[in-house]
C-alpha cells in the first residue's frame, strides 16, 4: 500500500515536534515491526494524543489510528486526523443507542487489514495518568478475528506496544520510550472462532495481549510510587555500579524491583512500609537540598569545580549573544503557550497534548507578527536572514539554556557543601542505610535477583 504524501507530511511534523517536546524518545526493537501484511498495533495509553503522537512517529509505514470521535470536531486536532486517516470510535456516550456508529468502524478496519494495512489501537478504552494498566476491552482481538473471518483473509498480526514515560508533560525534561514486544500468539483463537465461539477466542486474545502488555511496561500503584522507584534504581546504580545495557534490561530492572515491592507488602508489610517512608524522606530532603543522588558521591575539590565553571563559563559566555538573540525571538510565543496552558482546565495526562498543540498554534503566530515587524522596520534582507536564522537560533538557545542548568546544578551542590561540610556526609549515611536494606531485600527474594 503507498503512503499518501499527506500522511508523511504530518508524520514528519509529528517526529519533529515530539523531537523539540521531549529531551529524548527511545525505540527499542523496532525490527519487530512488520515491513508489510496486515497488523494490529495495541498499546498502553497514559498520554493522550501523545500517545498517538508517538506510534504514528515510530512505525516506519502507515497506521491508522483509532481516535475517540469528538477529537475530530477539534479545531486543532481534527484536521491532523483526516489527514492521517485516522478512524473515529463512538464511545458509548457518543453512539448513544445507534449500534450501527461502531459497525462502520468495524467495516473500516476490516478493509483496512484486508488490503494489508495497519490499525492502532490504545484497548484501555481510555487514556488515565496513573502507571497502571486497565481492564483491556475485546475490540483489538474482535478487529483481528473479524478481518481473518473473511474470505481469503490474511493472517493479521497483533502486536503489543509499550508506552513508557518519565515527566510526561514537562518541556524538554521529559522522556518517552516505546517498547514493541513480540507478537501474541493468534491461530489457536483463530481456529476456536471458525468453530463458533467467536466471544472465547476474543477473550482470549484479549487476555494475552493483557499479558504482553504488561510485559512492556512498568506498572506501579500511582506515579509517587514510580518516581520513589526511580530513585531506588538510581540508589542501586550508585552502590552497586550496575549500568543496565539498554532500556530494555533498564525496564526489566524496574518491573523486578516493582515485583519485589509487591512482595513484602504482602509478606512483610510493616517493613516495606518504614523502607518507602525513609525512602521518601530522603527523596524529600534530596529535592529541599537541590541534589540528586549521584552528586552525593562527587568529589568536589575546589580546583576540579574552578577548572569545570571556567571552562563551561567562557563557552557559555561566547554562546550568549546567539543564545539571547534566540530567546527574544522566541519567548513571546513560549509565554504565551504557557499562559494559554494554564487556563486550561487539563488533566495530568492532557498536559503534553495541550502544550503541543498551543504552542503549534501559537508559535506560528507570534513568528507571523514578528516576521511583519521585521519586514516592515527592516525590509527584504532583514526577514530573509530572519526566516533562515528562525530555528537555528531556536535550538542553540536550547541547547544553551539546558548548559547553563547542568552549570548551575553543579555549583549549587558545590558552594551547599561548602556551606554545610556534613551535609554529603550526612546524606551519604542515609543513602548507604537505604541501599544496605534494597541489597538485603533483594537477596530474599533470589528469583527475582539472579546472580
Amino acid at each position: 500500500m503507498s503512503t499518501p504524501l499527506s500522511y508523511l507530511l504530518v508524520r514528519a511534523l509529528v517526529r519533529f515536534l515530539l523531537a523539540l517536546f521531549y529531551r529524548r524518545v527511545d525505540v527499542v526493537e523496532a525490527r519487530r515491526i512488520p515491513a508489510e501484511g496486515p497488523l494490529v498495533i495495541a498499546a498502553n495509553h497514559h498520554n493522550a494524543v501523545v500517545d498517538a503522537m508517538l506510534l504514528i512517529a515510530v512505525v516506519p509505514r502507515r497506521v491508522r489510528t483509532l481516535a475517540n470521535a469528538p477529537l475530530f470536531h477539534h479545531p486543532l486536532i481534527g484536521p491532523f486526523l483526516r489527514l492521517l486517516g485516522a478512524l473515529p470510535v463512538h464511545r458509548r456516550q457518543e453512539a448513544g443507542n445507534d449500534p450501527a456508529r461502531n459497525a462502520e468502524l468495524f467495516a473500516a478496519t476490516t478493509a483496512t487489514l484486508r488490503r494489508g494495512g495497519a490499525i492502532a489501537i490504545f484497548p484501555e478504552g481510555r487514556t488515565q495518568p496513573e502507571p497502571v494498566l486497565l481492564t483491556l476491552r475485546t475490540g483489538a482481538a474482535r478487529m483481528l478475528l473479524a478481518a481473518e473471518a473473511e474470505p481469503g483473509g490474511a493472517e493479521v498480526v497483533l502486536l503489543p506496544v509499550g508506552l513508557v514515560f518519565q515527566k510526561p508533560g514537562t518541556f524538554r525534561d521529559g522522556r518517552a520510550l516505546v517498547l514493541v514486544g513480540s507478537p501474541v500468539p493468534t491461530a489457536d483463537a483463530r481456529t476456536l472462532a471458525a468453530a463458533g465461539r467467536p466471544e472465547d477466542a476474543a477473550r482470549l486474545l484479549t487476555d494475552r495481549l493483557t499479558e504482553s502488555l504488561r510485559a512492556q511496561i512498568v506498572e506501579a500503584d500511582d506515579r509517587k510510587t514510580l518516581q520513589l522507584l526511580e530513585l531506588v534504581e538510581e540508589l542501586w546504580q550508585e552502590e552497586s555500579g550496575y549500568r543496565p545495557a539498554g532500556e530494555r534490561e533498564r525496564v526489566e530492572w524496574l518491573q523486578r524491583a516493582m515485583r519485589t515491592y509487591e512482595t513484602f507488602r504482602t509478606a512483610a508489610p510493616g517493613r516495606i512500609a518504614a523502607f518507602r517512608a525513609e525512602l521518601d524522606g530522603f527523596a524529600q530532603d534530596l529535592d529541599r537540598a537541590g541534589l540528586a543522588v549521584r552528586q552525593l558521591s562527587h568529589r568536589y575539590a575546589p580546583g576540579v569545580v574552578l577548572a569545570f565553571a571556567v571552562r563551561e563559563g567562557l563557552s557559555l559566555l561566547l554562546g550568549a549573544p546567539l543564545a539571547l538573540l534566540g530567546i527574544a525571538v522566541h519567548v513571546v510565543p513560549y509565554q504565551l503557550t504557557g499562559f494559554a496552558v494554564r487556563l486550561l482546565d487539563r488533566t495530568a495526562e492532557e498536559e503534553a497534548t495541550d502544550k503541543i498543540a498551543a504552542g503549534l498554534l501559537l508559535y506560528p503566530l507570534a513568528w507571523a507578527v514578528e516576521a511583519f515587524l521585521v519586514l516592515r522596520f527592516g525590509g527584504g534582507w532583514a526577514l530573509a536572514a530572519f526566516l533562515v536564522a528562525l530555528f537555528p537560533l531556536g535550538f542553540f538557545a536550547l541547547g544553551w539554556r539546558e548548559r547553563l542548568l547542568r552549570l548551575e546544578r553543579e555549583l549549587s551542590a558545590f558552594f551547599r557543601f561548602l556551606r554545610d561540610r556534613e551535609l554529603p556526609r550526612r546524606l551519604g549515611e542515609r543513602r548507604q542505610v537505604l541501599a544496605a536494606e534494597l541489597r538485603a531485600l533483594a537477596r530474599a527474594v533470589p528469583e527475582l535477583w539472579p546472580e
